[in-house]
């Protein structure tokens, strides 16, 4: 059964009631609460905000012998709440527990309006016997204050030559964070024990951080680990959520992948797992995400458009702990392209997956999270008419010399039975070269598509070396859709044979009308009409590749005025260079042919870092390390979505 907790909300944004209550350090508190009610006798639950099922959906509280439950709101009068009725609070002065329990974080204040109801020998408890040291707060007088949680996690891993590491920039300075913003950090090992605990404090800057699992490993005397590392961020501002890089590196210079931030709340559902190719691995890493067992049989996958649902029995999974799952184990005759879907319960946060081919050379990405909330949009057909191309999903075409990219749409979301979508292939001048339209597309029907196989169809090419496409709706054959289009993208190296692949949604683009919150912004209210993306940069030997594409939903400028700053890991800046893009058109760039190799040594070896800035457009693009002198000579490769801030 899945847990019945509120997570996320695409309305309201994330419940930082959850966070409160899975935080690692509130989940040792929370044991410790329930031991002593049990200890206390009979007790009454005083539930002015609607609490107690969650914290009962994550905390065993079944040996409370509970006589009362109150509730403060009209509406939730007469609700059978773990099998009692709920009484007015009203009526608290007629209570025969022992002992009063307010399931409300900051009770002080509800305490007050109902002090002279409780009656005499009663003692109260309350939530707030599990908050956070009052030290890790941004906002003291609001402990739900979403900036008060502020967390994410990332698969963490140093274990068979293989080390891991999470880097971005305190961006919150940006935003007037006033104290020094601290990263408090809990790394747990694969069965969720705690393996080291610590504090980072981040520079009053826009300075970078990196935390290397080969240095933690080393400063704490660890043997080899492979699990979660729990970030939380404090004192920030503006911006509640943790964003990163994460990448994977290793002993061997064929070791090199990346992927980004976890999404920081549990989904029922993911997509976007692509099945295995004949001889290869995929590893599903399900990182529980909370303080409850996952119990046999919690955790599925399934044949997208299939009921046919394949349960995990083997084991059940810690609380906190990291299990490795071989898709093969379940669904011994998927292939690629078929597409599996997660059942994930809401026991873990946007998981890891991880393919492995014969050789050893592997490669790492994440599955999305599935809506369960989205109806078809009978408006969006004309919408689209409206804006152009309408929603976009672009995407690089590497050079085809020695790059062979593949694009595969990706049902995700519950409601979707159909995908109407076409692709369009464009030069990186801005110059539209052809159009594929998949028709309709079924759910159960899965399309993986060269790029390169296209252009050669009609006898096409890049006059640039390369170029991008562009997924949207085509309802031109009919047919609905919700407006959440997404694809997986891979890209495999001709010479050395690694891959990389990411994913993501399409968005509208560049037009000053809005449509659902679209365009996005990073700050404010849409329409996003500029740029600010983050570069992460390699140390040496590894370089860094960007690839910025340029999507127009209808005609904007016809070129980008984009600034490219340089930062060393202090935020200092060092140096900028001025570019221009088409509309519609893309840049493939390396940090070692933009910047030269004074600046490079001004810039540092370690932690430097590039802003992608524009006031005129918005910019998606595309980041990744190379390992290697040239395109033909490359060892490895890593290739993921940037993100902005």
């Amino acid at each position: 059964m899945p847990l019945k907790i509120d997570t996320f909300s695409n309305i309201k944004g994330g419940n930082s009631l959850y966070k409160a209550l899975v935080h690692p350090l509130a989940a040792e508190k929370a044991r410790a609460l329930i031991s002593k009610i049990v200890a206390a006798g009979t007790v009454a639950i005083y539930d002015p905000r609607d609490t107690l099922t969650n914290l009962a959906e994550l905390y065993d509280i079944s040996a409370w012998d509970i006589k009362h439950i109150y509730v403060q709101r009209l509406e939730s009068l007469g609700h059978t709440v773990l099998g009692r009725i709920t009484q007015p609070v009203t009526e608290l002065n007629t209570c025969k527990a022992t002992t009063l329990f307010i399931a409300a974080f900051d009770a002080e204040r509800l305490l007050t309006h109902i002090r002279h109801l409780i009656p005499q020998g009663v003692s109260v408890i309350t939530l707030d016997d599990i908050r956070l040291p009052s030290e890790m707060l941004t906002h003291q007088r609001n402990y739900l204050d979403t900036l008060n949680f502020a967390t994410n996690f990332a698969l963490f891993r140093d274990a068979d030559g293989l080390h891991t590491t999470v880097a971005s920039c305190n961006y919150w300075h940006g935003y007037g964070a006033k104290m020094p913003v601290v990263l408090w950090l809990s790394l747990f090992d694969q069965q969720g024990k705690i393996l080291a605990q610590w504090q980072e404090t981040l520079p009053q800057a826009a300075a970078t951080y990196r935390i290397d699992s080969k240095e933690v490993r080393a400063r704490f005397n660890l043997p080899e680990f492979t699990g979660s590392l729990f970030i939380h961020a404090q004192h920030v501002a503006g911006h509640d959520v943790v964003k990163y890089a994460l990448d994977t590196y290793g002993d061997a210079d064929t070791v090199l992948s990346c992927t980004h931030d976890a999404n920081a709340w549990p989904a029922d559902f993911y997509a976007g797992l692509p099945a295995p190719q004949e001889q290869q691995r995929v590893i599903l890493w399900i990182q529980n995400s909370t303080p409850v067992t996952i119990p046999r049989g919690g955790v599925g996958i399934n044949k997208m458009g299939s009921d046919d649902v394949a349960w995990f029995t083997d084991a059940e999974i810690a609380p906190f702990a990291t299990h490795a799952l071989d898709v093969a184990s379940l669904l011994p005759k998927a292939r690629w392209p078929e597409q599996l879907e997660v059942q994930a319960g809401k026991y873990f946060v946007r998981p890891r997956y991880e393919v492995i081919n014969s050789t050893g050379r592997r490669r790492i990405a994440h599955a999305n999270v599935e809506r369960t909330d989205l109806n078809i949009d009978p408006r969006l057909s004309d919408i689209t008419k409206l804006t152009g191309k309408g929603y976009m999903l672009p995407a690089p075409i590497l050079p085809l010399e020695h790059w062979r990219s593949i694009a595969m749409p990706t049902p995700m979301a519950r409601g979707q039975s159909e995908l109407p979508l076409a692709i369009t292939l464009f030069d990186a001048s801005g110059e539209e070269i052809t159009t594929y339209r998949f028709g309709r597309i079924p759910r159960k029907e899965s399309i993986a598509i060269n790029l390169e196989t296209l252009l050669t169809n009609v006898g096409g090419t890049f006059p640039s070396g390369y170029g991008h496409a562009i997924l949207t709706y085509d309802f031109s054959d009919g047919g609905a859709a919700d407006g959440w289009l997404h694809g997986l993208f891979r890209y495999e190296h001709k010479a050395s044979g690694h891959s990389a692949e990411t994913s993501f949604g399409a968005h509208l683009y560049n037009i000053p009308i809005t449509y659902k919150n679209e365009p996005q912004s990073y700050v404010g209210a849409p329409p996003g009409l500029s740029t600010r993306l983050f570069l992460r940069l390699g140390s040496a030997p590894l370089d860094t590749l960007c690839h910025l594409i340029y999507p127009s939903s209808l005609t904007w400028h016809p070129h980008s005025t984009t600034t490219l700053i340089l930062y060393d890991k202090h935020g200092t800046e060092v140096a900028q260079r001025s570019i221009t893009i088409a509309c519609n058109g893309s840049l493939l760039w390396r940090y070692s042919e933009m910047f030269d190799a004074e600046l490079r040594q001004r810039a540092g070896s370690e932690g430097a870092y590039v802003m992608i800035r524009d006031a005129t457009c918005r910019l998606f693009g595309y980041h990744g390390l190379i390992n290697g002198t040239s395109d033909a000579k490359i060892q490895a490769f890593s290739l993921d979505h940037m993100f902005g801030f």
